[in-house]
């Protein structure tokens, strides 16, 4: 089975792009105006993060987050074929922080929220700096949907870390200089260990995972944010936590 829906989705992303998008427009659509899958849940959201907003502007919001939505998968299906010259035509960032960091002989950790595609970053971050980019990964209980996830997320040769047991699966990793990108945002498992403030108008829990972890390895952390400069392109920027000039004075 995992061939035959591999195979179909391959073949589905050697569409151009100009077509693809043509084609989650049409499924917005239908999301939106037919079905209207999850609408009263996206509108409740919209109406406590935004509530001075107009009717009429939460639903202009509203049908961009459907497209996007969209978009995004359109997006990771695209990831089965395209070429890494396709990836950065499309794709920019500000790389040389990382070579800095890199030939200060200290490995380094990425963190990141999930408010784009961060399959496209996983992809295109691999292969545009120095370090062995080590991809954490949530084990999917679908082995369908976790195969194809191992695929994209491994098809230029990153290692791959399960997040149920990273602990262990880093350790052949740490004499050695990687870069590891953590998800921050993700929803805590244990709610009284979290970090909480108001986010959208509501409390939110983060996780403090990846502060301990960067702290416990001693490594410089770098964030990212991310501009979607046109439709399925985007321009990463990249910024340490630290001067860069520090870590080197401490290294010496």
């Amino acid at each position: 089975m995992y061939y035959l829906v591999f195979g179909a989705l391959y073949l589905f992303s050697l569409l151009p792009m100009w077509l693809l998008y043509f084609l989650s427009d049409v499924v917005a659509f239908f999301l939106y105006y037919v079905f209207g899958y999850r609408k009263e849940v996206v509108m409740g959201n919209l109406l406590q993060a935004f509530p001075d907003k107009t009717d009429k502007e939460r639903i202009v919001i509203a049908k961009k987050f459907y497209r996007n939505f969209i978009d995004n998968w359109i997006e990771t299906i695209k990831l089965l074929s395209i070429s890494k010259r396709t990836m950065n035509k499309r794709v920019t960032g500000n790389f040389e922080i990382f070579h800095q960091l890199y030939n200060t002989g200290k490995s380094v950790q990425l963190n990141l929220g999930h408010f784009f595609n961060w399959e496209i970053m996983t992809l295109h971050a691999g292969i545009n700096q120095p370090y062995t980019f080590l991809t954490v990964y949530l084990p999917q209980s679908s082995k369908i949907m976790n195969r194809l996830i191992l695929y994209i997320r491994g098809r230029w040769g990153n290692p791959l870390l399960p997040s149920s047991d990273m602990a262990r699966a880093i350790i052949p990793w740490r004499k050695k200089q990687y870069l590891i990108a953590l998800g921050a945002d993700q929803r805590p498992a244990v709610p009284e260990n979290a970090y909480w403030l108001y986010f959208l108008n509501k409390p939110t829990g983060f996780l403090k995972g990846s502060e301990k972890y960067a702290r416990g390895q001693k490594i410089p952390v770098v964030m990212m944010t991310t501009t979607r400069t046109k439709r399925g392109h985007y321009h990463f920027e990249y910024f340490c936590c630290v001067k860069i000039q520090q870590l080197c004075q401490k290294e010496s």
